[in-house]
């Protein structure tokens, strides 16, 4: 480890040199590469944290590149996948932290495949589903995470340490409806406010990772940066003792089956991942559609085309993001026309 390298971090009070050992051993699992995750995850790369996952299942597209930090035009041109693309700048940023990109939907086989578990986890996502189960896995397991959410101008943040303090459903039992609340597609977003919700995360992660739970923040942190306000509300001081997942009786979200269609946060795009599809061969693919449909590329990570007026990016395992359309009935059926059912 180069001390030099963190030598202004390790004077802070409560890092030191073992604080910043503690970090370059830590593993951090970020759900999510876009707005939210990005910016954590150059925190942490920058700070020393010894391993990043980077688990995103979008490209990188134009309109990422106002918010989203380490994505460049290259990138959104060839719509690299958002994790690859992280994962790489990394790489240039700090050589001492590995950064792996997961290029995956975050599902409930997907949190129970991963090689260990982490340290922590980071939460860049963008919908309440993926939150929920993220809550629940960590309650499950013992492992620490913080919440993040931003959406025009506002955005919150909240640490949960398992069993210590309230988790996600402590707060609120079921998760949001999403004709309730704005979305980034109807009240757009402002750096600024990601920056503002980022940094609440980031210091939550160094303080647990190189100090201990005792120095996290405890409380919803919420801000809008727009009329100036900033927030800590302490809520409860304990976990709800009718939480299912804090009492362990049960975790609601591990119960359920991930819908095989959803609409993207944002974007006129819907993730299409029907079952029976793991083995699905991109070469061949390929093949099949020469002459059928425009402009199709292989990449290592991917296979793209247009078609019917929508932009398909298929990846290994048979999921696909089809960019162009909104309803999700259609777009199930333009991926059982061009893919199969």
């Amino acid at each position: 480890m180069d001390t030099g390298r963190y030598s202004r971090q390790v004077r802070v009070d409560g890092i030191g040199p073992e604080g910043q050992l503690r970090l370059a051993r830590s593993t951090v699992l970020i759900v999510g590469t876009g707005a939210l995750g990005t910016h954590t995850a150059e925190t942490l790369a920058r700070a020393g944290v010894g391993t990043l996952w980077l688990c995103d299942r979008d490209v990188v597209e134009w309109s990422n590149l106002q918010r989203q930090h380490l994505f460049s035009e290259a990138d959104a041109a060839a719509g690299t996948p958002k994790a690859v693309a992280a994962a790489r700048r990394i790489a240039e940023l700090n050589g001492e932290c590995r950064a792996v990109p997961m290029v995956a939907d975050c599902t409930r086989p997907f949190l129970d495949g991963l090689p260990r578990h982490p340290d922590l986890i980071l939460d860049g996502t963008d919908n309440f589903p993926t939150r929920y189960l993220i809550n629940d896995h960590a309650l499950r397991h013992g492992i620490p995470w913080v919440y993040g959410g931003a959406v025009g101008t506002e955005g919150a943040a909240m640490a949960v340490l398992p069993r210590t303090t309230p988790c996600l459903r402590c707060l609120w039992p079921d998760p949001p409806q999403a004709a309730t609340g704005a979305t980034c597609e109807t009240a757009g977003i402002l750096e600024p406010a990601i920056a503002a919700v980022t940094a609440f995360q980031s210091a939550q992660a160094l303080k647990l990772l190189a100090s201990g739970p005792d120095a996290v923040t405890r409380g919803v942190f919420t801000c809008d940066v727009w009329r100036g306000s900033y927030h800590v509300w302490p809520g409860r001081d304990a976990p709800d003792p009718a939480c299912p997942a804090c009492s362990g009786t049960s975790y609601p979200a591990l119960e359920t089956e991930a819908p095989a269609t959803a609409t993207l946060c944002g974007r006129d795009a819907v993730q299409v991942h029907p079952a029976g599809t793991a083995g699905l061969d991109l070469a061949a693919l390929g093949r099949q559609l020469e002459g059928s449909v425009a402009r199709i590329e292989r990449t290592e990570h991917l296979l793209r085309f247009e078609v019917d007026g929508v932009r398909f990016s298929v990846f290994p395992g048979g999921r696909a993001l089809l960019s162009g359309v909104r309803d999700v009935l259609r777009a199930r059926a333009l991926y059982d026309r061009w893919i199969g059912a």
